[in-house]
């Protein structure tokens, strides 16, 4: 096939793949997710299923994306009925609060759109790493 009948194939291609929705991004319950998900491994001595999970995206090896996200959600998932002895209620309640947020549909952009999503992530989980201690 040439170059020139290719291209308006693909064009239409990409086209089709930007009308689809994105997912959502939540930045700021994605940072708490982190930081519940950081807390069970420190609260597990690092045998919880998230450990490694959590150790990627603290280095930096691991991005923050829907996918990462899922993985993550999923690891802890695991986690919290498996540990129930070792974590409060606190830890099960925040889940519980960060999931319902995770599934509910995006709100249009608001004023904190206008911060980047990486400080609104970090903001997030130290706030969420403060609320889990007390």
């Amino acid at each position: 096939m040439s170059s020139r009948t290719g291209a308006p194939q693909e064009a239409s291609a990409a086209r089709v793949l930007s009308d689809h929705p994105r997912p959502a991004r939540r930045p700021w319950l994605e940072g708490r997710l982190w930081a519940l998900a950081e807390a069970i491994c420190e609260t597990s001595d690092g045998t919880a299923r998230c450990t490694r999970y959590v150790g990627a995206l603290t280095r930096g090896r691991k991005r923050s994306t829907p996918q990462s996200v899922d993985e993550l959600r999923r690891l802890v998932e695991e986690d919290l009925p498996s540990r129930r002895a070792e974590l409060t209620a606190g830890h099960q309640g925040a889940y519980d609060e960060i999931s319902r947020g995770l599934d509910l549909p995006a709100k249009a952009a608001t004023a904190s759109a206008t911060t980047a999503a990486s400080v609104r992530r970090a903001m997030a989980r130290q706030v969420q790493r403060a609320l889990l201690k007390d």
